[in-house]
């Protein structure tokens, strides 16, 4: 498994309670601009409408090869789940402040593949505390390194 990217801001504004792993369409091109690494989560989200799950504001640029008109680097992406994972999430999205978002973007086996949580926003306290703790956490390093 080869980790193409991760979405770092998710683990900060999140609580994570569960993690799944689905397909994702796409173009052609995409798929060769992916492997290049050219893919941004950052503001992306995932949504369940009418049955299927989709991945909302994803950024893939255009392949520099490619000769794509009218092309949405931005586009609504399908993802691939199973009928009854995707039955399940959406009973769980409804509860409040729950939402769907993507973790990260893999390789797996040739196939590209996203990481989906279920996350529970945090408040603004819990997310001084995480900056607590990690700066606790580079002190004790910096202490360990210098003896």
């Amino acid at each position: 498994m080869k980790i193409i990217t991760k979405n770092k801001r998710v683990f900060f504004d999140y609580t994570i309670k569960e993690k799944l792993e689905a397909g994702i369409v796409l173009f052609g091109h995409e798929v060769k601009s992916i492997k290049e690494g050219n893919i941004s989560l950052k503001g992306s989200f995932v949504t369940i409408n009418r049955g299927e799950a989709w991945l909302l504001n994803a950024h893939v640029p255009i392949y520099r090869n490619a000769v794509a008109k009218n092309y949405d680097p931005r586009r609504t992406r399908k993802l691939l789940l199973h009928q009854k994972e995707i039955q399940r999430l959406s009973s769980v999205i409804e509860g409040k402040g729950i939402t769907l978002l993507p973790l990260e973007v893999y390789l797996q086996k040739g196939k590209i593949k996203i990481q989906i949580g279920v996350g529970l926003g945090k408040k603004q306290y819990d997310k001084r505390e995480t900056i607590r703790k990690r700066e606790d956490e580079r002190k004790i390093k910096r202490a360990l390194r210098k003896k």
